[in-house]
């Protein structure tokens, strides 16, 4: 049975780089199954993602490297191909709120989200009983101004541990430091109330209520060192009007967190996502 597989690749944007893909791939008797391709203008980067299939035996996806391999030199591309359906193994981190983490659960114990749950990290305790029914390693790390490198230490000897190609914030309530962001760079994802940067700290429901918005939403963006600023990957929107009181806001608000987080996962774990100058390109399935 032919297997599919996924390359992702992205460079300085050329004439005949759609051709040239698919002329490597002819060679080697892979059928191209989907193909999404974007040359961005402003940044003149070329970027692309092929599924495609190689004939029964594994022989020819040896082949298909190795001349990748040549051809990215010659192209300075980053590149990569990966087995299509390849479950990622994700760790999440939570603190107090579970909406978030369960949405991801759920999805993919129903197979509806590539990836697999090697573990769940908190500084505090408050949901391990909750989560105890999924049984998954719990990982408990408090972390305090005085400890926090060294609760860092531990998450990164965590994702060691589990081989964790994923790091997610399920609403986890403590910022990386520099030094994680860097250590972690492309491999975190968090989620967010969209209200920032206009409703920063506490309650930001309630300022939102006492402005008497009409839209709320929630962001999915990569980490960096500026809080809140990485790249963002999905968002999720919806109206509201006056009748909204705080609380209404906040169930609303939770169950598009988890919509727009389950999003991100999913296209990250999919390899559909590519960092392109601050900001991202997020093909479609």
């Amino acid at each position: 049975m032919a297997q599919a597989y996924i390359l992702t690749l992205s460079c300085p944007d050329r004439v005949g780089l759609v051709a040239r893909l698919a002329r490597l791939l002819e060679e080697h008797d892979c059928f191209i199954v989907s193909s999404r391709t974007f040359g961005d203008p402003q940044t003149e980067r070329f970027f692309a993602r092929l599924v495609f299939n190689t004939p029964e035996n594994g022989e020819p996806l040896k082949r298909v490297e190795a001349a990748m391999a040549i051809l990215g030199k010659e192209l300075s591309a980053d590149w990569r191909i990966a087995p299509e359906g390849e479950r990622l193994r994700t760790l999440l981190m939570v603190s107090k709120s579970d909406h978030c983490a369960n949405t991801l659960l759920y999805a993919a114990r129903r197979s509806e989200l590539p990836i697999e749950i090697t573990g769940i990290v908190s500084n505090h305790n408050t949901l391990k009983p909750a989560f105890a029914h999924w049984n998954l390693p719990w990982f408990h790390v408090p972390v305090t101004a005085a400890t926090k490198a060294d609760a860092e230490a531990r998450l990164f000897s965590i994702v060691r541990e589990t081989q964790s190609d994923l790091v997610v914030l399920a609403r986890y309530m403590q910022v990386l430091s520099e030094n994680a962001c860097r250590h972690l760079e492309g491999r975190v994802i968090n989620i967010h109330h969209s209200f920032l940067p206009g409703f920063k700290g506490a309650q930001p429901y309630h300022q939102a209520h006492a402005r008497g918005v009409k839209v709320i939403g929630a962001t999915a963006h990569y980490v960096t060192a500026d809080l809140d600023e990485g790249p963002i990957i999905s968002q999720a929107t919806e109206t509201i009007d006056h009748t909204f009181s705080p609380e209404d806001m906040v169930e609303t608000g939770r169950h598009l967190e988890g919509i727009a987080l389950l999003r991100a996962v999913k296209a990250h774990a999919e390899h559909r996502i590519f960092l392109n100058s601050g900001k991202t390109v997020v093909f479609a399935r």
